[in-house]
């Protein structure tokens, strides 16, 4: 879809055909006969970007909820786009904070101008997030189709008088003037998704080189960003939604830096104790960390909180002989430890009628689905297999999950 097809779905014939396109995929057409319908009423080529733009809005139910019937997207921006309650937390912290966000100075004057900079806005996931938290935003894009999805997106949802959208370089962006920094690099290039932040775009000395001039800051990167590019005295924050890591985002200017993990959408965070874990034997309880508290080295915090150690010093699997209820870990209850051994595990299995089993690994080099078909698995039951490594042995532990009603 290019940027003409896109604003032709604007206007009041777009508009009809896109709100035909929504009916006829509901009906359950296929693609084919989908595009037949739409054409006998439409010219082909806004037939074709109102059965894309239908589509794209079933896909983006899923992340945008009641939202996704009213917005415009594109398959990459829909990708990338920020989960509405990860992007609403983070809009929450920069209110929290007392960053100027709606446009006044701190004596109540003007500002001149919006107060959150938001550069490589995509649709506006967190555009939108941000302007509804009350912030004024002034959001650049280099992409004129993406920057016309945002700006519609933001019309859609009411929120044009706090959010204005412009085609712009972000490299050439002067955020001194704002409040606040926003950047979401892109993360695709030619190849597919990139994990180095130097092939971000804009790369990463051209984002902290704007970091460097904004008041503070919020960067969105990936959960797996390493831990040398996080600038110092920054905060670093994991975020998981629903026991998913989604991103990472590092936070200038807002106090003090370290790391930090937050679950969502409790909204329970998790920061240094300067606890640490001791290693012992495998107890009746294995507890699996949200990724969030992988990722931001919390192993140990999380420990404490089950009165646990450590399966492994290198394995982020904690045992405990205490069941205890916490948002920041699995539970499982381990029925059996035995050194890895195919013929000895698909024994095991066997004498336990297992016919369904859940596979779960750290520290392994064991090839999970080959793994499951040379099991050969018949029976009525169900268990969870732990793959790990203890000192320099392979373990696979048998488990039964253990649910918050069981705590």
């Amino acid at each position: 879809m290019d940027l003409d097809a896109f604003r032709m779905l604007l206007t009041p014939a777009g508009r009809g055909a896109l709100d035909e396109a929504v009916r006829i995929l509901a009906d359950g057409a296929d693609p084919v006969a989908a595009a037949s319908a739409l054409r006998r009423g439409h010219p082909a080529d806004l037939a074709a970007a109102a059965l894309t733009q239908a589509s794209l809005r079933r896909r983006a139910e899923a992340k945008f909820g009641p939202d996704a019937a009213v917005m415009y997207f594109t398959p990459h921006g829909l990708e990338q786009a920020t989960r509405p309650e990860v992007a609403a937390h983070r809009a929450t912290r920069i209110r929290a904070a007392g960053i100027r966000v709606d446009g006044t100075r701190a004596g109540g004057e003007p500002a001149g101008g919006p107060a959150v900079l938001d550069v490589c806005c995509g649709i506006g996931g967190d555009l939108l997030a941000l302007a509804r938290a009350g912030c004024a935003v002034d959001a650049v894009d280099l992409d004129p189709l993406t920057v016309e999805v945002a700006r519609a997106n933001a019309a859609a949802l009411g929120l044009s008088s706090l959010a204005g959208v412009r085609t712009g370089d972000a490299a050439l962006a002067d955020p001194g003037g704002y409040g606040l920094l926003f950047a979401d690099p892109a993360r695709r290039g030619a190849r597919g998704r990139t994990f180095d932040p130097m092939a971000y775009s804009p790369t990463w000395p051209v984002v902290l080189d704007l970091v460097a001039r904004a008041p503070a800051a919020c960067l969105k990167v990936a959960p797996g960003i390493p831990y040398e590019f996080i600038p110092e005295g920054a905060e670093a924050e994991w975020v998981s939604y629903r026991g998913e890591v989604k991103e990472a985002a590092i936070w200038t200017g807002m106090g003090a830096g370290g790391r930090r993990a937050t679950l969502l959408p409790s909204g329970v965070t998790l920061t240094p104790s300067g606890a640490e874990a001791e290693t012992g034997p495998v107890s009746r309880y294995l507890y699996e960390p949200d990724g969030a508290a992988v990722r931001a080295h919390l192993v140990a915090e999380v420990a404490a909180l089950v009165s646990g150690r450590l399966v492994d010093p290198q394995i982020a699997y904690i045992t405990s002989d205490r069941l205890v209820r916490t948002e920041w870990a699995s539970c499982y209850e381990v029925t059996d430890v035995m050194p890895f051994s195919l013929k000895r595990l698909r024994a095991a299995l066997r004498e336990r009628r297992v016919g369904a089993v859940t596979i779960k690994k750290r520290g392994s080099a064991v090839d999970v689905e080959r793994l499951r078909k040379d099991l050969r698995l018949s029976g009525d039951n169900s268990l969870v297999i732990v793959l790990t490594r203890i000192g320099e042995r392979p373990f696979a532990l048998l488990c039964q999950p253990m649910t918050s009603a069981d705590a």
